[in-house]
């Protein structure tokens, strides 16, 4: 008779972990998402890892390929829940009309920079954007289809309303990567509302022209 105790161990299953050893249950893609969030704010894309973010998620590798895919998938389902704010936008944008568009665009940007709970993930989109061609597309298709565009139709469409509304995009994104990211004095510890004041008429312009 053969010792039950020498029989090789059964071979695991393929695909989607039990709930029992997997974490899963209500949360657990929340939870993924926050993972991915701290893992590539940490880590940076290229060095960020499924196993890194299932460990910080408490669930089992697979799972995250099961809610996700590869890296790149779930590097873009972070960025577009963590950038979901910034798609209201276009409507601080045209509240009130065009007049005055600059200073309302600035104060909600940089608003959310401000904020501690929006500017961890955007640091997080920010730096592995920057580092990474594949996050950078990523963010790049993303931010281009849900915010730039519609900024672009708002102003009335034509020739150069794209590039108008990706040079107010510019101007507000160097600001806050020189604020920060770098945290360059004197503009790091400046009065917010300062920076609204002196910003808002060069995004204005790149927006009317005016």
């Amino acid at each position: 008779m053969t010792d039950p105790a020498a029989r090789p161990p059964a071979p695991k299953k393929r695909g989607r972990p039990a709930r029992t050893d997997a974490g899963s249950g209500p949360g657990a893609r929340e939870r993924i998402l926050t993972a991915a969030r701290a893992e590539f704010a940490e880590h940076g894309y290229d060095k960020a890892s499924i196993r890194g973010i299932a460990k910080g998620a408490g669930v089992d590798p697979a799972l995250v390929h099961h809610y996700f895919g590869p890296k790149e998938q779930i590097f873009a389902a972070a960025v577009e829940a963590a950038a979901a704010p910034a798609f209201s936008a276009p409507d601080a944008l045209v509240e009130g009309g065009l007049e005055g568009a600059g200073e309302r665009l600035a104060r909600f940007v940089l608003g959310m920079w401000e904020d501690p709970v929006t500017r961890e993930p955007f640091l997080a989109i920010l730096r592995s954007a920057v580092a990474n061609e594949t996050a950078a597309g990523i963010f790049r298709d993303l931010m281009a289809s849900r915010v730039m565009l519609r900024i672009a139709a708002e102003l009335g469409g034509g020739p150069d309303a794209q590039l108008r509304s990706e040079l107010a995009a510019a101007q507000l994104v160097g600001v806050a990567m020189l604020r920060y990211v770098i945290k360059i004095e004197p503009l790091a510890s400046a009065d917010l509302e300062q920076l609204v004041a002196m910003t808002g008429p060069a995004v204005q312009r790149h927006l009317t022209g005016a």
